[in-house]
């Protein structure tokens, strides 16, 4: 398997998510500082704890993509390690995050690190369990679940009209989505969901048995890929 990943955008990121965490930090200890110190001036004291919440939460974020290692990134290098050469996989280098090319097709791949049991139920991807201190991670530690369904049609959008400028619209294959789960920690029910979903395990297999029936030939790979080099 083929690796293709922007290194300097990874480390840019990064930085400024250590960055805001440290920022909102500071920001956060002067707000408690001025209430605690500077009682007259408590409006201000509120104005650092919402400022300095609102980086953390952009640090935890960016943090979370970027900075803390395993990043997403390196946690599908090394699920899909020892995939057959005609494999190539993306990290910030093409129109979506992280996209993979290879005889089991084009998947637009959408990694989600929650912990708790994730499910889909009527039309929809949930969240759920862990008590207490689970909905305290939420809250603090892991971002919510979103919308994975809208994520995963954006995602397979914004790919698609990219190789339209480049390809004639008859010669693009399917453009498929996947979601993975990349914790340990995490009870997975997928249910009828109209998009794959499973964990990052079981992500190599997965595409191992898709390429046995051989969704692109070696022209396509090799089209799609000097496609996305221009």
């Amino acid at each position: 398997m083929k690796i293709i990943k922007n290194e300097k955008l990874i480390q840019r990121n990064g930085k400024i998510g250590n960055w805001m965490n440290f920022g909102g930090l500071a920001v956060l200890g002067l707000g408690m500082y001025i209430s605690i110190s500077i009682p007259n001036l408590a409006n201000y004291a509120f104005v650092c704890l919402i400022i300095g919440f609102v980086m953390s939460q952009v640090g935890m974020y960016m943090g979370s993509r970027w900075g803390r290692s395993p990043r997403p990134d390196e946690k599908l290098d090394a699920a899909l390690k020892g995939l057959h050469s005609e494999f190539n996989i993306y990290h910030y280098s093409s129109p979506v995050s992280h996209l993979l090319i290879g005889p089991s097709g084009i998947w637009v791949l959408l990694p989600y690190h929650q912990r708790g049991n994730v499910s889909f139920e009527k039309n929809r991807w949930k969240l759920k369990g862990g008590g207490f201190l689970q909905g305290y991670m939420r809250i603090f530690g892991q971002e919510g679940l979103g919308r994975p369904d809208l994520d995963a049609e954006n995602e397979v959008q914004r790919l698609k009209k990219s190789f339209v400028k480049k390809l004639d619209e008859s010669d693009i294959p399917e453009i498929k989505p996947i979601l993975v789960f990349t914790t340990d920690e995490v009870e997975l029910d997928a249910g009828e969901s109209p998009i794959p979903a499973l964990k990052l395990k079981q992500l190599k297999e997965f595409m191992r048995q898709g390429g046995k029936n051989r969704a692109l030939s070696t022209d396509q790979i090799k089209t799609l890929t000097e496609a996305l080099a221009e």
